[in-house]
């Protein structure tokens, strides 16, 4: 294709003023939160979460079973067993 196919009185320059400033923000920066502070740590939720359920039930070890059905159930029963 060729310069001579487009007039130039159609193909115009685009209108912007030289003095505008644009702004080019999208969203707010936020402070990140403090990784140490007791407020914002997800390490004393889960302590807390821990303790209400009295800690995990499941004993440790290497498990095999035979089929997925076999060992969701092993585990269920782990889980729902009484701790004394």
């Amino acid at each position: 294709m060729s310069a001579a196919a487009y007039p130039q009185d159609v193909v115009t320059k685009p209108f912007i003023y030289p003095e505008e400033k644009i702004d080019r923000r999208v969203g707010k920066r936020t402070k990140a939160p403090e990784g140490l502070s007791p407020a914002t740590s997800r390490k004393t939720d889960s302590i807390a979460w821990q303790r209400s359920f009295g800690g995990v039930r499941v004993p440790r070890g290497v498990y095999r079973f035979k089929t997925h059905e076999e060992a969701d159930l092993w585990l269920w029963r782990m889980i729902a067993r009484p701790t004394s």
